[in-house]
């Protein structure tokens, strides 16, 4: 058996981030071969993630950020099972290596940044890899992107819900996409405009609407008016430009942005929160 020098097992432990002694373990299984022992620590990533295959992975981070130029925004979620490996400060760095992966790629779905090569190895298998490290099922649940004229990235502190906005038009006052983002995050609204709710939504709106009013004894031929006022209530609370502004309420998001140019509004958000 090849002689163990702590300088190889360090140098293992920089490649693969796995502990010591299981750095130790795996050169000794390899005789010292350094591409077998990655390779052992790898399989035992994979055993992990056999083992913790039914865990829920409810917790982790979710990161979002701007390319350059503040066109393109991308949005990433890597769960654990736990608070205190999502706080820890390696799995957020190695988040954000996925996340700077995707700016840099800009990949078409999650099984596109799965598929992008990583320090060597894909995506996918350094997810796995890092189990073996962490001793937690971990998972690349979601990924993301939208394209406009100019877009913010907004991440609530704690890194648990984080939001991406588009703008039609540049504007010089980055708080003015930031504003926006943060109302995506606090109001989550479920579209942009009432324009972007589908039909089938708005009936089943006005129908619940009209049974609430039938429920309450309302006469059967103002039914159809009390539900549409409902249906307007709806929009107004969940779509983004007709919401009440969060920093002041007396006005509607599409009278702040309008206030700012009679042209601008939104082009289409992401928003993503764990849940707690």
């Amino acid at each position: 058996m090849a002689e163990i020098k702590a300088a190889d097992v360090v140098k293992l432990r920089k490649m693969t981030g796995a502990g010591m002694m299981d750095c130790k373990k795996a050169l000794q299984e390899a005789d010292g071969d350094f591409d077998k022992a990655t390779e052992i620590i790898r399989k035992k990533g994979q055993a992990v993630a056999n083992k913790r295959a039914d865990r829920e992975a409810s917790e982790g981070v979710v990161l979002a950020k701007t390319s350059g130029d503040r066109k393109q925004g991308f949005m990433i979620v890597l769960n654990c099972e736990t608070d205190f490996v999502a706080m820890n400060d390696d799995f957020v760095k190695f988040a954000e290596s996925i996340l700077e992966l995707a700016l840099e790629n800009q990949p078409a779905s999650l099984d596109e940044l799965k598929s992008l090569s990583l320090a060597g190895n894909t995506v996918g298998d350094a997810v796995t890899e890092q189990i073996g490290i962490i001793g937690e099922k971990l998972d690349l649940s979601f990924y993301d992107k939208i394209d406009s004229t100019q877009v913010t990235a907004y991440i609530h502190p704690g890194n648990k819900l984080a939001s991406i906005i588009g703008l039609n038009q540049d504007v010089s006052d980055e708080q003015v996409g930031k504003n926006i983002a943060m109302q995506v995050a606090a109001m989550n609204p479920v579209a942009v405009d009432k324009e972007n709710i589908s039909q089938e939504v708005q009936d089943r709106e006005i129908e619940i609407g009209k049974d609430q009013a039938r429920r309450e004894g309302k006469p059967e031929e103002i039914l159809e008016k009390i539900a549409m006022g409902k249906l307007n209530k709806f929009f107004r609370e969940n779509t983004l430009l007709n919401q009440d502004f969060v920093k002041e309420n007396k006005k509607s998001v599409k009278q702040y942005l309008q206030e700012m140019d009679k042209e601008l509004t939104v082009t289409g958000f992401i928003r993503f929160g764990l849940k707690n």
